[in-house]
């Protein structure tokens, strides 16, 4: 429903009809703007009528003068000026009348509409679906002016409707097609060729409706949508000084003038029509004022010659939608199931609802915002809005029934409702909030005149079937023509003895043999007609109500979504919770998923969807959400999940939560614990991998004999991101991966060796010894540092601890362990000749090369396979996360798929991609890196991305899908040969790298990529984005040299260096050297 782009309102009104219900429908305005329907710094006002019968025109002439007058106060004047609409778009929307089918009028219909791409989760009304049209649909392109758009219809608008404003003048109604069948009971437009307004006819006759028939046989109905110049408003405003017209007013009538009633199309726009005659104007009068008022004849000729006199020079056009669609609500309320229902539909519409037994919702049934425990039917052709209800319940065709809870369920059960009308009520009987519950027919008509039904019968069928009689519903002196629904005291609203039902009403469906204690009970009743209720009807606590039993049937979707592992993303449901203030259910069922998750990626996805919680409340101020997660306060709940024990560490986390709600800051620092602690539960998954670790016993190395093991970097071609966690496992992951060389070196590597003494010498560096940073570990203390990424030589020391060489946990020292198990100890010496944050995967490949070395000094041989797996749970106690696709591509040799299923435990399977004859070659020929000076920083990508995914929004999901389904292509085109085909797989991987992590793309790279276009077939930054190496596949072969000359003509471009690079068919060599001296 939501555009990109819409009208930038500067004032949005809602008229009503009653004063109690503006402030209950200003917060709904509140509410909308929060929710980004309207924009940010649109001034918002519910403005009331200045009486209840006021009409479409007055209700327009009051909300303008009202707006008018609080731009005017902004601006600083001191008195109400037309100047402040020269720059602003006003759109005044009009409630209208009572509707019998909603108590906060057709405006807060429901409808069976639900928007997956909105921001936040909510029930779609009326109000929204015309919002959405007015703003992002027919206001677009207008200049200042004045929209106004009534509420009683159900509109449809393509969303390019094709309107021109070009040399745009006057006033502007917006027509809708629709039959000439329809045109009698409604209004059209007679236009010219030019679309002018000649006349507009109500309840035309023939003759009319057949003059403004276009030529598909359609007509241009009046919509009740009409846009005003800023000139024609400036006119229009100028008419609330002027007799009788201010009576239309606040003003007037606060100065003492009599109320007066006015038409927005049959008095304001008709005296601009082409074809109308100023006398015919003067004594006619607008079809919703009726016939009978003779005693404000005077009172409307008069505001009749003012409009004149003001608006007759103003020109009049109409705009024609044809692909739209127009639907006045009427009080009919077959057509009112008509238009929520789809006939012709497969299944049941079941929106904003949480149903148990689907099968059981017939096709053509519409469920809105309901929670239907057990067994509940619900026929074709009928509606539940609303509605809390427990079976057994049979509601059979043609029904509409709305605002039952359950304890309304049992006077359900066993009775079938057929063709009727059931609605609960929440009403204020002399202050005191109650309830009052409506029963009507299908066919029942709530129009006064006619002979009149209830329950589908005439009145005198009624009373014979019921008992009842006109005296129970009728004071004596209510002359027979007005004896109708809506003047009938059917409605008991006070029991003597309980709280009234809807059990009340049900009786007279079919009244039992009880000896008419049934009447006897319902005459004993204090009972309302329609009328009478509608003055009590309680607005404020019937959306309240509707908003409380939305979250409650969301917290049911939340906790399914959750357990049953959909790719259904909760942060719309997140928003609308903080937004609305009631997160304190949405995080206590939170908590409820997490600790009573056997599945530790289902509890990881409940307090990262608490963390997203806490960082709406937040509210954007606070800080990052990415920052550490290592604050003393949290360390016991942490402890708990480290050990396996989800229920006390959940426990542990709430009751410290509660502690940080104060304000943003710790809020967001709170946040910031919630994502490390779903961490841990992601490291607990990833340590699956470690069953299949294993390796093989081989005979050890003579005491300083050196293990030497090297490595080529990598380079993704496709399906980054799918192989970390926990998309690796919940996803599954498939990632193309190269080994290469980078100028004919490989640049990672290791080398091990036993020494005498019995203690651990670490050097990482440079490959030159000398070079390198030194550490040497004598006792346990020393190696406390080793899940601590940012710690000297925490990856040398984490290699150890993996390799089962050390346990920090031991009883033994280090130096007892190390002559027991070995007779002495180990130095090991890692290396990279890549700059850090190269993307290249260096520290991945490192931990690999380093894992190898040091196992193969042991005495053992680790295979490929079993090293990868090994990496991935090294990186985990190292607490660096991250995924399996490094180690792939650096440790096995070649061109390869890696993959892994979604499931538990994580297992990575390597596929060699075969490739023609001569093709390595060539891809090296057309291969090369350029590194852009920027350091990559995936740390807080990959909280990003981690964020995103478990928030499961739609565009991640979908994108992540693609990556696993783009790998296959990719690597079907390595097996064609076809460097084109593998340019299109590169550029469109770097494509999904940015939607996958939004900021990976420095301006500096851009600038890169821009220049370079011209030159490959496909480029991409190596790894996770953000800085590092560039990947290049060339048009033409060996372009170092001509690339180079390029880039040194374009300025800004920074430090950056091309290098050379060819496939590496060896991946990781291990070696024996003969021994020398240790330093």
């Amino acid at each position: 429903m939501e555009q990109p782009k819409g009208v930038d309102w500067t004032v949005i009104i809602l008229t009503c009809q009653y004063k109690d219900s503006v402030e209950v429908f200003q917060r709904e305005l509140e509410i909308r703007q929060k929710r980004e329907q309207i924009p940010a710094g649109t001034l918002l006002l519910a403005v009331e009528d200045p009486e209840v019968h006021v009409g479409s025109g007055g209700a327009t002439l009051n909300a303008l003068l009202v707006a008018a007058e609080h731009l005017s106060a902004r601006a600083g004047f001191t008195v109400v000026t037309s100047d402040v609409l020269h720059s602003a778009w006003i759109l005044i929307l009009h409630m209208g009348r009572d509707f019998p089918f909603d108590d906060c009028g057709r405006a807060f219909t429901c409808l069976p509409v639900e928007n997956p791409q909105a921001p936040v989760e909510a029930v779609v009304c009326n109000l929204d679906c015309l919002l959405d049209i007015m703003s992002h649909r027919l206001g677009p392109g207008s200049p200042p002016g004045v929209w106004v758009c009534s509420t009683d219809m159900l509109l449809s608008v393509p969303p390019d409707p094709g309107i021109s404003w070009d040399g745009f003048r006057g006033a502007r109604g917006i027509a809708l097609p629709g039959s000439m069948a329809y045109a009698r009971s409604h209004g059209v437009y007679l236009t010219d060729s030019e679309g002018f307004v000649l006349d507009i006819y109500y309840q035309g006759t023939e003759a009319e409706i057949q003059r403004c028939a276009r030529p598909d046989g359609r007509v241009p109905l009046v919509s009740g949508v009409v846009f005003f110049s800023v000139e024609t408003a400036e006119r229009l405003l100028a008419t609330h000084v002027s007799p009788p017209l201010d009576a239309c007013t606040y003003l007037g009538l606060d100065s003492g003038a009599r109320p007066g009633q006015l038409s927005l199309f049959f008095d304001i726009l008709l005296c601009m029509a082409r074809n109308v005659q100023r006398e015919d104007f003067l004594v006619g009068r607008p079809p919703e004022m009726g016939q009978g008022d003779a005693d404000v004849a005077g009172y409307l000729h008069g505001a009749r010659a003012e409009l004149w006199r003001q608006l007759r020079g103003q020109p009049l056009t109409v705009a024609y939608v044809p692909d739209g669609s127009y639907s006045y609500m009427t009080n009919s309320a077959s057509e009112f199931l008509h238009s929520l229902t789809s006939p012709g539909a497969l299944g049941a519409q079941v929106i904003h609802s949480q149903v148990e037994e689907w099968l059981l919702l017939e096709a053509g049934s519409a469920v809105v915002s309901c929670l239907l425990e057990g067994p509940v039917r619900l026929g074709p052709g009928s509606v539940l809005q609303h509605c809390h209800l427990r079976g057994p319940i049979h509601v059979g065709t043609g029904c509409f029934v709305s605002g039952l809870d359950v304890a309304q369920s049992q006077a359900l059960h066993g009775v079938e409702l057929r063709d009727l009308v059931l609605r609960g009520h929440h009403v204020q009987l002399h202050g005191a909030p109650s309830r009052a519950f409506t029963l009507v027919g299908r066919l029942d008509s709530w129009e006064r005149q006619g002979t009149g039904t209830y329950l589908n019968m005439s009145w005198s069928k009624f009373f014979q079937k019921t008992g009842i009689r006109d005296w129970d519903l009728w004071d004596p002196d209510v002359p027979p023509t007005e004896r109708c629904l809506l003047s009938a005291r059917l409605f008991p609203v006070l029991h003597p003895s309980r709280a009234p039902g809807p059990r009340d009403l049900l009786w007279m469906l079919d009244p039992q043999e009880d000896g008419g204690r049934a009447l006897r009970a319902w005459r004993a009743c204090w009972r309302l007609s329609w009328e009478q209720l509608q003055p009590c009807l309680d607005r404020g606590a019937t959306l309240a109500a509707r908003r409380d039993l939305f979250f409650r049937q969301a917290l049911h979707k939340a906790r399914h979504v959750l357990e049953a592992r959909q790719d259904l993303s909760l942060r719309p449901l997140t928003w609308a919770a903080v937004h609305e203030g009631c997160p304190g259910p949405l995080l206590a069922t939170l908590d409820q998923v997490a600790a009573g998750a056997e599945d530790p990626g289902v509890a990881a996805r409940a307090l990262a969807c608490v963390a997203d919680v806490l960082g709406c409340m937040a509210e954007g101020r606070g800080g990052l959400r990415s920052g550490p997660a290592a604050n003393p306060e949290w360390v016991s709940p942490f402890s708990f999940l480290e050990r396996g024990d989800l229920a006390r560490g959940v426990e542990g986390l709430t009751r410290e939560r509660a502690r940080w709600l104060s304000r943003p800051a710790l809020l967001v620092r709170a946040a910031r614990h919630y994502e490390g602690a779903g961490q841990l539960l992601i490291r607990r998954a990833v340590m699956s991998a470690q069953r299949f670790v294993c390796c093989m016993p081989v005979e050890l190395p003579a005491p300083g004999q050196w293990v030497v093991a090297e490595c080529p970097a990598r380079v993704d071609f496709s399906g980054g991101w799918s192989d970390t966690p926990p998309l690796a496992y919940e996803l599954g992951g498939a990632v193309l991966g190269l080994a290469v060389r980078v100028d004919s070196r490989r640049p990672i590597g290791a080398r091990a060796r036993r020494i005498p003494e019995p203690e651990l010498r670490l050097a990482v560096g440079p490959r030159q010894d000398q070079m390198a940073v030194k550490i040497v570990c004598c006792n346990l203390d020393d190696m406390r540092g080793y899940c601590q990424p940012q710690a000297p030589g925490a990856l040398l020391k984490a290699a150890f601890v993996c390799a089962g060489i050390v346990s920090v946990s031991s009883e033994l020292s280090l130096r007892e362990q190390l002559l027991r198990a070995f007779g002495g100890g180990f130095e090991l010496h890692t290396w990279s000749e890549l700059p850090h944050g190269s993307g290249l995967g260096t520290s991945s490949i490192l931990a690999g090369a380093a894992l190898a070395a040091v196992q193969r000094a042991a005495g053992r041989v680790v295979g490929a396979e079993a090293l990868i797996h090994a990496v991935l749970h090294l990186e985990q106690v190292l607490t660096t996360g991250g995924g399996w696709q490094d180690q792939v591509g650096g440790l096995m040799p070649g061109i390869k798929v890696g993959r892994s299923q979604a499931q538990l435990p994580l297992k990575v399977e390597v596929e060699e991609v075969a490739v023609p004859e001569g093709f390595v070659q060539k891809l090296n020929d057309h291969l090369l890196l350029v590194y852009t000076g920027k350091t990559r920083l995936a740390r807080n990508l990959l909280q990003d991305v981690l964020r995103s995914w478990y928030a499961r929004l739609p565009a991640v999901v979908q994108n992540a899908r693609r990556l696993v389904q783009q790998t296959e292509e990719c690597a079907e085109a390595f097996r064609q040969g076809s460097l084109p085909l593998l340019g299109q797989c590169l550029t469109s991987y770097w494509e999904q790298k940015k939607l996958m992590a939004p900021g990976c793309e420095p301006l500096v790279v851009r600038l890169l990529m821009d220049v370079l276009a011209p030159y490959v077939h496909g480029q991409s930054l190596a790894g996770a984005g953000g800085g590092g190496f560039l990947c290049l596949l060339t048009k033409e072969p060996r372009q170092k040299e001509a690339l180079e000359a390029v880039l040194a003509k374009t300025k800004g471009l920074g430090n950056y260096s091309i290098h050379l690079v060819e496939v590496d068919t060896q991946g990781l060599s291990l070696q024996l050297l003969g021994t020398e001296t240790s330093t």
